[in-house]
This record gives C-alpha cells, sequence and structure tokens, in this order.
C-alpha cells in the first residue's frame, strides 16, 4: 500500500498554494471565464482550462483567474473579462483555445487588447 511521506505532503501543498493563489488575491491582471450554464454549454470549460494551461506555462504569480456566472449574451459565449490593473475591463467573445491563447499572449501578457475578439471596453454600472 502506498504511503505518504512528509515530501509528499509538502508537494501537495505547495502544487494547490500555486492554484490558490491564481483565483484569490492581488495581482497585476485578473482574468474572469463566464462559466454560466450557457456559457459552459458552449465550451467554457475549454477556455478555462486553456487560460489556466497559459497561467502555468508563463509562470507569473500576479494572474488572478475566477469566474463567473452568466454575463447575459448567451449568443456570444464562451466569453472571458481580462482586467489590467490601471485600465478598463475588456470583456471578449466567441471563444476558442486559439483565441484564448492569443488573448493571453497579447492582452494579459503585454498590455496590447486584441480588438478583433472584444465587444466591449469598460464595465457596466448601476446606481
Amino acid at each position: 500500500m502506498f504511503k505518504l511521506r512528509i515530501e509528499d505532503l509538502d508537494r501537495i501543498a505547495e502544487e494547490n498554494k500555486k492554484t490558490m493563489s491564481l483565483r484569490h488575491g492581488a495581482g497585476r491582471v485578473k482574468i474572469t471565464v463566464h462559466m454560466g450554464t450557457c456559457g459552459i454549454a458552449a465550451g467554457a470549460r475549454n477556455i478555462m482550462a486553456e487560460v489556466m494551461r497559459c497561467v502555468g506555462e508563463s509562470g507569473a504569480s500576479d494572474i488572478i483567474v475566477t469566474t463567473s456566472g452568466c454575463a447575459g449574451l448567451c449568443s456570444r459565449e464562451p466569453m472571458m473579462t481580462v482586467e489590467v490593473t490601471d485600465q478598463a475591463p475588456v470583456k471578449y467573445i466567441d471563444l476558442d483555445k486559439k483565441k484564448t491563447k492569443r488573448i493571453f499572449d497579447e492582452h494579459v501578457m503585454k498590455g496590447n487588447i486584441v480588438e478583433e475578439y472584444a465587444l466591449a471596453m469598460g464595465g457596466e454600472r448601476t446606481l
């Protein structure tokens, strides 16, 4: 029977800490993948997996990855919002893995908005 060693527990704890730091806390960039029912049906899980892969490969520790529910634009799913510190949020639509990778490389890592995939820039506010 397999027995866990202290080194195994330390490794597991470190892996979990990295995953949690992507989902919580302060960072330079926040990526929100919209995962309402319509988003999931349209492929949002694949988008989330691609975002997590990109973050992991980049080695960046200042990127927060999170999810939200429906954004109200079911016909434009899968969608994600990229928020760079001190810049307006950008909502990207009709995503696939290739588009997600390009958005990550250009917007998240270099700060250049990928306009052809963007629906809107800025946030909604109710008074």
